[in-house]
Order: structure tokens, then C-alpha cells, then sequence
């Protein structure tokens, strides 16, 4: 590896890179791409980018990182074509919300610990959002496109900060609201009413991600847990059923659950996923 470039020099390239793609003579792609089709790909690379983090993969954690950057540096162009802002603009609004949201660090304020960080940082957005005129529901600022079980997870959160939450420390009323929801949804299934069957389940959970919230669990991360853990015990079902030269087809339900708990055994045994390789 050659010497370190600045990193203002290196930026700048990269913005270079992107006008020119964006040119005349450019790139036919990169020229026809638009704020809505770049969407998926943001979404996309920022799930990439969790993988790598997830599989501690540093090379791959800093290319992910490019990869991601890359979409910033594309919709500024973007937005430049445009007249709408350049990409300095991003850089130094997030500069200036950063020294204003730490004022512990950039200004004089004396906080005791993480925690009072987070409150100063909440009641500063909320000041914010108020300054802009926007909805001041402590509420506001939670994407609609964020993965459901995160996005419950968030509005529970910021509910709690204000007192409107259950107990800390007594799961007997989170418990008995998931027994009210499962109640619900059985009186939904039996009436046959699809519409009232799928609030139901979207109340049951909301009252699960209430449950995990509560002991410390975070709902997406267990629920992309059991993803994994199915995946791999079906994977070693799929090579079982090769193996033995069978089709599904000729497997019955209960040879199934035979192979099912041996994946499960097998699983325990290597005290790991069963995956790949």
C-alpha cells in the first residue's frame, strides 16, 4: 500500500468520480438512475453493510462502507443537477447538528452519564422540530419505511421516555396483555373476519416486541436469529432428503420432523448454526 491521500483530497476525487459518471460521455446507467430508483440500493447497502458488521469482516466492513457512501455521494449529485443543495451542505448541516446536539462536548453543559446525554439530545430534536414548525409529537422522525419490528420497537421507546410504558422490572402485565392478544386473535379467526384476523396479529406483535423490550432483547436481531437458526436446520434437511436420492414429495410429515430433530441435534452438537462450508 502507497502513502495515505488527505481525506479532503480523496473526497473530492470521489465527487469528481460521481459528476463525471453523471456527464455527458458518462456512465448510461449512473445517468438515468433518480432519487426513487436509488432507493432499493440505499436500503440494500445498508444491509450489507450490517452483515459485514455481524460477520466481523473488517475488509469487507470498509468496502460496505464505500458502498454506502457511494449512495450519499450519488443523490448529492443528484440534487446539484437539480439546484437543490450541493453536497457540502450535507456535510456541514451534520457538522452543525453534531456540535449543536452535544453541547457537553462543544459547549459548556455538564452532563453526569450516557443517559442524560440521551435526554439532552431528545429534548434538543424536539426543540428542533418545534424551531421548523414540524409536528412536535415526540414521535415524529420514526420512518414508516423502517422494518416493522424496529420501528415498533423505536415508538415503544420513545413512549417510555415520557413514563407511558409498563413497569420496569414486572413482566405480569406485559405477560397478560400477550395472553389478551392471543385471545383476541383466536375470537378473530373463529368470526372469520380477514380484516380484524390481521390487527389482531399485528397487536400480538407489538405486545411481543413490548415483552423483548423489556428484558433487554432486541426484536429484530432475535427474529433474524430464529431466521437463521430455520435456515440452517432446513438446509441440512434439503442435503438429508438428497442424500438419500428422495424427493419431498415421497417424505411424510412425520420423517420430516425426524429430520427436523436431527438438525436440531446436530445443531446442539456443534453448539453453532449449522451453515454452509
Amino acid at each position: 500500500m502507497g502513502p495515505k491521500r488527505h481525506i479532503g483530497g480523496s473526497f473530492e476525487e470521489l465527487v469528481e468520480i460521481m459528476k463525471k459518471l453523471r456527464a455527458p460521455g458518462g456512465c448510461p446507467w449512473d445517468k438515468k438512475q433518480t432519487l426513487e430508483t436509488l432507493k432499493e440500493y440505499v436500503i440494500e447497502e445498508s444491509y450489507e453493510l450490517i452483515d459485514a458488521i455481524d460477520s466481523r469482516d473488517v475488509k469487507n466492513i470498509c468496502e460496505e462502507c464505500g458502498d454506502l457512501l457511494l449512495q450519499i455521494v450519488f443523490i448529492a449529485q443528484i440534487a446539484a443537477e437539480n439546484d437543490w443543495f450541493e453536497v457540502q451542505e450535507i456535510i456541514e448541516s451534520l457538522c452543525d447538528k453534531l456540535k449543536r446536539r452535544h453541547p457537553h462536548v462543544f459547549g459548556d453543559l455538564k452532563v453526569r452519564d450516557s443517559e442524560e446525554v440521551r435526554r439532552n439530545w431528545d429534548m434538543i430534536k424536539l426543540l428542533e422540530r418545534e424551531s421548523k414548525k414540524e409536528e412536535p409529537s415526540r414521535l415524529t422522525g420514526i420512518p414508516r419505511s423502517m422494518p416493522a419490528l424496529l420501528r415498533a420497537y423505536a415508538i415503544q421507546e420513545r413512549a417510555a421516555k415520557v413514563g407511558f410504558d409498563w413497569e420496569k422490572g414486572n413482566l405480569d402485565p406485559i405477560w397478560a396483555k400477550i395472553d389478551e392478544e392471543i385471545r383476541e386473535l383466536r375470537k378473530a379467526l373463529d368470526e372469520g373476519d380477514a380484516g380484524e384476523v390481521k390487527e389482531e396479529i399485528g397487536d400480538l406483535l407489538f405486545a411481543v416486541v413490548n415483552l423483548s423490550r423489556h428484558i433487554g432483547v432486541n426484536p429484530e436481531e432475535a427474529l433474524q436469529g430464529a431466521n437463521e437458526k430455520f435456515s440452517a436446520r432446513f438446509r441440512f434437511i434439503e442435503e438429508s432428503v438428497e442424500g438419500k436420492g428422495r424427493s419431498f414429495d415421497e417424505y411424510s410429515l412425520d420423517e420430516l420432523e425426524t429430520l427436523w430433530q436431527s438438525a436440531k441435534k446436530a445443531q446442539r452438537t456443534k453448539g453453532r448454526p449449522i451453515l454452509d462450508g
